[in-house]
């Protein structure tokens, strides 16, 4: 899909669910500090957790180079992003030496090959889909494509998303299905704010488009195929199990206006405006849309997932996987009724580094990927690895 909407040139402007309920009722450690978060009902006090909620954390693939993204395919098998370039292979819990597919991505900065996801009805419709960073005449873009499942390799099938804003910073690069069958994509700003408002280009956006690249006839806007916007660096998308409303998760400013932290998790409203750059944080000034947690602590939130009812958050500088437990209030709107940061001991240090991604994988386990070799981590003995988290009975 191309030719509909042109992004700004850059202007230099600065899972099968068979675990027990032991998230729910295991006993939560004392509290190590009493960090706090803004959420729409108020203050929210955070509880550190630097063990987790009665689990045991395992190894499950290490030896990676910059993981950015994790799918578990309905088969048994598992494919895995590497930003420097490789989607790798995993058959019964072995990563495999070949490549899978090298789809060409230029890594630069924050940019590369990032979000996975497979098609819904896979295999049957035999497709993967990837996000990452390309170079055209000497400018940065990022696009996503498909990948026909040849078994051990996948091979380019179509473009379904082209000449995304790209840069050294902010690329978004999330992909998923939703419960509707369409395709959605976060898209950074590229560290340039005025894209995030403006509704003729592809950046600071969150985009809706068929398993073909085709704009729905029911997204917001006409002949695109922007779904929300005013965002800053978009890096999380997940449904909740029972609304099927979707979730985000936004990096806040890093000195832009003189403004740091602001991280958020945002309910997404199809054709709602996020208010990036015109709103930081909650502004409570329509028709921008406050989020529906506020971090004012550098947290950045990666993925997402949600187990049950409840939001797990990777984060990078925070180096926690954090747990978000929500209420239902009314269409769209939820309360938040507490908060654990696990596996850190403050705000800067945890056990296991920066966390990219969390997914449930198919025995309904959570798995994260540590970040820890991007530049900006201190890579541990054999990282980057994948994690597995197993209850403690």
């Amino acid at each position: 899909m191309r030719g509909k909407i042109h992004p700004i040139r850059k202007t230099g402007v600065v899972i099968a669910l068979c675990v027990s309920i032991w998230w729910v009722t295991a006993p939560i450690p004392p509290a190590m500090s009493s960090p706090s978060a803004v959420t729409n009902s108020g203050v929210i006090e955070e509880t550190f957790v630097p063990g987790g909620a009665n689990v045991r954390v395992e190894v499950w693939i290490d030896n990676l180079n910059i993981p950015w993204s994790l799918v578990f395919l309905p088969d048994g098998r598992a494919l895995l992003s590497e930003r420097s370039g490789r989607i790798r292979l995993i058959k019964d819990g072995v990563l495999q030496e070949k490549p899978y597919a090298e789809p060409g991505a230029v890594h630069y900065g924050e940019g590369g090959l990032m979000g996975l996801a497979h098609h819904p009805e896979f295999p049957r419709q035999p497709y993967i889909y990837a996000m990452h960073t390309y170079r055209k005449k000497e400018e940065l873009y990022n696009r996503v494509i498909r990948l026909r499942d040849l078994g051990d390799q996948g091979v380019l099938d179509r473009v379904i998303v082209d000449e995304i804003p790209g840069g050294q910073n902010h690329n978004g690069g999330r992909i998923a299905f939703g419960p509707d069958g369409m395709l959605y994509v976060t898209t950074g700003e590229t560290f340039n704010a005025e894209l995030a408002q403006n509704l003729h280009s592809l950046g600071g956006k969150i985009l809706r488009v068929t398993p073909e690249g085709a704009i729905p006839r029911d997204n917001p806007f006409p002949d695109s195929p922007i779904y929300s916007y005013g965002h800053r660096n978009p890096q999380g998308l997940a449904w909740h199990p029972e609304t099927k409303d979707l979730f985000a998760s936004e990096h806040g400013p890093s000195g832009e206006f003189f403004k740091f932290a602001h991280d958020e998790i945002n309910v997404i409203i199809k054709g709602g405006n996020y208010g990036w750059p015109e709103v930081i944080g909650r502004g409570g000034k329509k028709p921008y849309i406050d989020p529906l947690v506020l971090w004012k602590k550098t947290t950045p939130p990666s993925g997402i997932a949600f187990y049950r009812e409840d939001l797990f958050v990777a984060t990078l500088r925070s180096n926690a996987l954090i747990r978000i437990r929500l209420k239902r209030t009314g269409n769209h709107s939820y309360t938040v009724e507490g908060i654990e940061r696990w596996f850190a001991e403050d705000y800067s240090r945890g056990k296991f580094g920066r966390i990219r991604d969390v997914v449930v994988g198919p025995e309904g386990f959570l798995y994260f990927l540590t970040s820890n070799r991007d530049g900006r981590g201190r890579p541990r003995s054999n990282d980057d690895k994948v994690y597995r988290i197993v209850p403690q009975n």
